[in-house]
Order: structure tokens, then C-alpha cells, then sequence
């Protein structure tokens, strides 16, 4: 039996580490509820690419909905500031409303939705729910400004850029609400930092 040399070893264990990981975060993303959905899309609307474009669209805005949703029902449980606990009652209803809008459009064109928070909303689920008192409020208020011009901009696209007239008027609809709890949002942070 040949004697291999220590860094040769070395060198063995490192690329079948490099492809663990590798094959490991592919796993991860197979089980993220946004890329299980646009999988599923895909292969229903293989060869219809604007029904295919419309459902990428949907699965981003529900991923969205889904997210606000989630990091309001934690506001209202955790924060103590009645403004801030306001405004997430406010969001939840509105994304609530607008993502069962949604699923009814979805259905009629056969599209598949995330069922659960995407890894990222995971992930900024678990990053606010580790703060408390002031940084958990300014987290909040921050995270729901840069995800409403987020989300304004998929709109504004998905209003352009939409295939069914459906899509289309949800997106139009929806629209001037995200626009209200940005700037809603935007009164927060500045009524937080004057106190």
C-alpha cells in the first residue's frame, strides 16, 4: 500500500470538505419555500415563459407578505411602544389581506406559493426576535423601511412587466399601500429618534 504524504492528505480532506459544503448549501436552498415554489412553477410552465415570469413575481411578493406578516405578529407580542405595536397591527392586516388576494390569483393560474417564511425572512425573524427594548425597536422600523422600498421596486416592476391583467391590477393595487407604510414607517424612525 503507497504511503500518501501529510499534505497530500491534507489536501484530499479539504477538496471532500469544499464539496460537502458545497452539496450541503445546494440542500439548504432546496428547502427554502420560495425556490421549492419557483421549482415547482418552472416545471409546470416549462414552456410558458410569460406565465413562468408571472409566477416568479407572485412567489417574491408572497415570500414578502409572509415576512411582514411574521416580524409584525412579533411586534405586536414583544414591543412595549404602542406606535410601533400599532403600525404592526396595521401591516399585518394589509400584508394578510393582500396575501390571500394573492393565493386567489395564484390558484386560478395553477401557480405554487411558499408555504412558510423564505430563509431569509427566517433569518430576520430569528435576528429581531434576539433584540429587546430600543434596538428592537429601531431594528424593526429600519428593516420595515428598507423592505417596503424593496418591495416597491418589485411592484413598480411587476406593474410593467406582468403578463396577466390580474397580476397586473393586484400589483397596482398594492401599491399605494406600500408606498403609505414606507412613509409611515419613515414617521416612525424619525418620532423615535427625536425622543
Amino acid at each position: 500500500m503507497k504511503k500518501r504524504p501529510f499534505l497530500g492528505k491534507m489536501l484530499l480532506g479539504a477538496a471532500v470538505l469544499t464539496m460537502s459544503l458545497g452539496t450541503v448549501s445546494c440542500k439548504e436552498d432546496k428547502n427554502d419555500p420560495a425556490e421549492v415554489a419557483e421549482e415547482q412553477n418552472e416545471e409546470k410552465f416549462d414552456e410558458n415563459e410569460a406565465k413562468e415570469d408571472d409566477s416568479e413575481f407572485l412567489v417574491e411578493a408572497a415570500a414578502i407578505n409572509m415576512k411582514e406578516i411574521e416580524l409584525g405578529k412579533l411586534v405586536e407580542n414583544r414591543s412595549e411602544n404602542q406606535a410601533l405595536k400599532s403600525y404592526a397591527e396595521m401591516l399585518v392586516e394589509e400584508h394578510t389581506k393582500a396575501n390571500e388576494e394573492l393565493k386567489a390569483i395564484a390558484k386560478e393560474m395553477n401557480v405554487s406559493l411558499p408555504m412558510d417564511l423564505t430563509e431569509d425572512g427566517k433569518k430576520a425573524y430569528e435576528n429581531l426576535k434576539e433584540e429587546s427594548g430600543e434596538d428592537f425597536a429601531n431594528d424593526y422600523v429600519d428593516m420595515m423601511i428598507k423592505d417596503h422600498e424593496e418591495a416597491i421596486d418589485e411592484v413598480e416592476e411587476g406593474i410593467e412587466e406582468a403578463n396577466n391583467e390580474k397580476v397586473r391590477a393586484w400589483a397596482a393595487d398594492i401599491l399605494p399601500k406600500l408606498r403609505e407604510h414606507l412613509a409611515k414607517a419613515k414617521d416612525l424612525k424619525e418620532k423615535m429618534e427625536s425622543m
